[in-house]
């Protein structure tokens, strides 16, 4: 799916965060260490390589709705902005925090000219965020921001499964 807003392409498809070749910027949900981890983090780290970690470090830990950008080494993406979201229940208030997440990266994509951005559902997997909550939050925050973005012009949403991605698409119409 996809629809345009004040000329920024927003959209939405199923696959691996990890391969987007067409993307400047991937945003990685980040552990507050920025280490290799599971799920997303694991994924852009292993197409990465090590180097992604060593960069991490330098720059961790970060907060839960803070957002750091390293280059994307092995990646087929120039930047990795990586993004702590809330662990559902315990991170508080996480609605507010997951939202930081999202005008965080976009704030870093702007100042670093980044055109083209493809986020996963932050906190959804292991930190355990509800995904029809989490994709509310996310769509809402990411349109509010859109009229103020000059450099991004393209934002797609890689979701890791279908019913992910079928959810993605009812918040976006």
């Amino acid at each position: 799916m996809e629809k345009t807003f004040s000329a920024v392409k927003v959209e939405i498809t199923q696959g691996d965060i990890a391969a987007q070749q067409d993307m400047e910027a991937v945003v990685n949900a980040a552990n507050a260490q920025l280490r290799t981890g599971g799920g997303v983090a694991g994924a852009i780290h292993r197409a990465a390589g090590p180097e992604l970690e060593k960069a991490g470090r330098a720059l961790a830990p970060i907060k839960p709705g803070q957002a750091v950008i390293t280059a994307g080494f092995h990646l087929p993406n120039r930047w990795v902005i990586h993004c702590l979201g809330p662990v559902y229940r315990q991170d508080q208030p996480e609605d507010k925090l997951l939202a930081s997440c999202y005008r965080e990266a976009l704030r870093l994509a702007e100042e670093n000219k980044i055109s083209s951005i493809a986020f996963p559902a932050i906190s959804t997997g292991i930190f355990g965020y509800p995904l029809q909550e989490a994709a509310q939050v996310i769509i809402h925050t990411v349109l509010q921001e859109i009229p103020s973005l000059k450099a991004v012009k393209h934002i797609r949403f890689v979701l890791y499964s279908e019913r992910d991605r079928q959810v993605f698409e009812e918040f976006l119409r």
